[in-house]
């Protein structure tokens, strides 16, 4: 048996094509939606992705402001994001990381307005997200939930196993399968004996940021593995939290990496953007916020 390939870029596509149709809703009221993106960092792998997010954004007629900064003070990045905060013409806002040496980015995100926080990253989303309130969901924790919806993966009254607690994945992720009727165990650095949980579940989502942590030792046979890990191999290849090679043979689904869960990420960063906008136009015209036209 060959597990079946849960590629993402069918299911990017689908997002590109709601944003498509959001898009041309909004150009009737003569709006076109923005994302800001704050870099403070010379990374070349950052550098890499932002321009990655910028072009894709472009192809589906999104406004997008990189605003590098440089190697920018706390202060400096404060008032960019409050700036960002004020302009209605601005519906998006991702503080990219890592930031410089030394600033703590978990008091920038909360300066974030939620309106406008498109990758969840103020814990007032997170709060809201657990509450089962409107908030948007970090990204990649959307996109697992995404594909398992596009490959018509069942979850209500199923075992899944989540690797991992970050409040970019593990953590936001776990509420949105809870709000889908799932069971979840979620499985950390601390956890003992890694395979007694993984071992049962149904379903198992990698998302430790270690190279090939999950073996063919700790997945059920015929269960669905999605792998979030990213990691640049020796070759300059990708390389997952899933050691495939072993993996695939056993199991029923298997998101490869590249070409699974990153393809799809970049797609709803740009479609929370589009969702903002639309939410901005509907605050304006119940009174709730003044409206620019002409954008």
């Amino acid at each position: 048996m060959s597990a079946r390939l849960l590629l993402g870029e069918p299911v990017a596509e689908k997002v590109r094509q709601r944003i498509g149709g959001l898009v041309t809703q909004l150009a009737t009221e003569h709006v076109t939606p923005k994302l800001a993106v704050i870099v403070a960092t010379d990374n070349q792998a950052t550098n890499w992705y932002v321009s990655s997010i910028a072009r894709a954004a472009t192809k589906l007629a999104v406004a997008c402001e990189v605003l590098d900064l440089g190697e920018a003070t706390v202060e400096t990045l404060a008032e960019t994001i409050k700036t960002l905060n004020a302009d209605e013409q601005i519906h998006g806002i991702i503080l990219q990381t890592p930031l410089p040496q030394g600033i703590d980015a978990s008091s920038l995100v909360k300066l974030i307005d939620p309106a406008k926080d498109i990758d969840g990253a103020n814990p007032v989303s997170l709060g809201q997200l657990s509450v089962g309130q409107e908030a948007f969901a970090p990204a990649t924790a959307r996109s697992v939930i995404e594909i398992l919806e596009h490959y018509r993966i069942p979850l209500a009254g199923k075992h899944v196993a989540v690797i991992g607690r970050s409040t970019v994945v593990g953590k936001p992720l776990a509420q949105l399968l809870l709000q889908l009727d799932a069971t979840v165990t979620i499985c950390h650095s601390r956890t003992v004996n890694l395979a007694e949980h993984t071992s049962r579940a149904e379903v198992c989502v990698v998302a430790a940021g270690q190279p090939h942590l999950l073996t063919a030792n700790e997945v059920a046979a015929h269960s669905v593995v999605i792998d979030v890990g990213t990691h640049v191999t020796e070759s300059g290849g990708l390389t997952g939290d899933v050691q495939a090679d072993s993996v695939q043979p056993l199991v029923s689904a298997l998101s490869p990496v590249p070409g699974g869960v990153g393809t799809v990420t970049t797609a709803l960063l740009l479609l929370h953007t589009v969702q903002a906008a639309v939410n901005f136009l509907e605050r304006s015209r119940r009174g709730e916020c003044q409206m620019s036209v002409g954008r």
